[in-house]
């Protein structure tokens, strides 16, 4: 697997590896990967970047040692702008623009790669890839209460919309911590592998997702973000106008009618055991 573009900002890294993985280190070992003004402002130009390089098919966000983030920088990022309202207005905008717009809008399918520890403020961008996959020995924790504070920013509003009401209510109340299997268990991330083969692991559902047809799978993940906040009829008239948009941005390929022949007609496909042959 070689590398075809790296780019090393001053507290990020990306390598685009020959599969088309982008692969996305938040490089602050020495702080546990703790998020600077400067990380977030790396993350964001390199997200921005990503978003229109037709050689990064998925994105991982993963850190570097034994980290995947330790949250926001208490130091950098709080005390060090409190006095500094353009400093800390931009900081404070970066760091949602790319953990949660960004990431959110992107037409690029996202892997948190939980590689160590992860907490307070890095739950933001963990809930907002569309996958997460960690390794059974990372850490996960909530600690602001420790420090007099509360998970601040929209910190509470992720897990309060992705772990049920008892397990957001707990670990934010207790500020403990928990392994990347009850993490898994509480469907805070997906699975959990051991450590030794996240990366594999990762790697293979990244060359998974690159096989589904390219803009079905953006539609897909827009669709199902968007329907979360509707009900039943807002849901339904909104994902019949975006099948149709689906059809016009992918007349291209064609990939729906193309499926459609190789299930019924070249029977060729069954659901659920492979990808359409979509054209490339």
């Amino acid at each position: 697997m070689a590398i075809v573009k790296k780019k090393e900002l001053k507290a990020v890294k990306c390598e685009i590896d020959s599969d088309g993985i982008a692969w996305v280190t938040f490089n602050r070992p020495d702080k546990r990967n703790a998020m600077n003004p400067q990380l977030h402002y790396d993350m964001e130009e390199t997200l921005w970047e990503l978003e229109t390089d037709d050689s990064a098919k998925v994105v991982v966000l993963t850190g570097a040692g034994n980290s995947w983030s330790a949250g926001m920088d208490l130091k950098e990022y709080f005390r060090e702008t409190d006095n500094n309202p353009e400093a800390q207005f931009r900081s404070f905008d970066a760091n949602k623009h790319w953990s949660y717009d960004l990431l959110t809008n992107s037409r690029k399918p996202s892997i948190a790669m939980v590689n160590g520890y992860c907490f307070g403020g890095a739950f933001v961008a963990l809930c907002n890839c569309d996958i997460a996959v960690a390794a059974e020995e990372a850490t996960f924790g909530l600690s602001e209460v420790n420090w007099g504070i509360i998970p601040g920013g929209i910190v509470s509003k992720v897990i309060a919309d992705l772990m049920t009401h008892r397990d957001a209510m707990f670990y934010a109340m207790t500020g403990r911590t928990f392994d990347g299997k009850k993490a898994a268990e509480m469907k805070l991330v997906n699975y959990a592998v051991p450590l030794a083969k996240l990366k594999e692991d990762v790697t293979n559902l990244a060359k998974e997702l690159m096989e589904k047809p390219p803009m079905a799978l953006a539609f897909t993940k827009q669709g199902v973000r968007a329907v979360g906040t509707m009900d039943l009829w807002q849901s339904y008239e909104y994902l019949m106008a975006k099948n149709q948009a689906l059809r016009f941005v992918d007349r291209g390929r064609n990939t729906r009618d193309q499926g459609i022949s190789e299930f019924i007609d070249k029977k060729t496909y069954k659901p659920g055991l492979q990808s359409v042959t979509a054209k490339r």
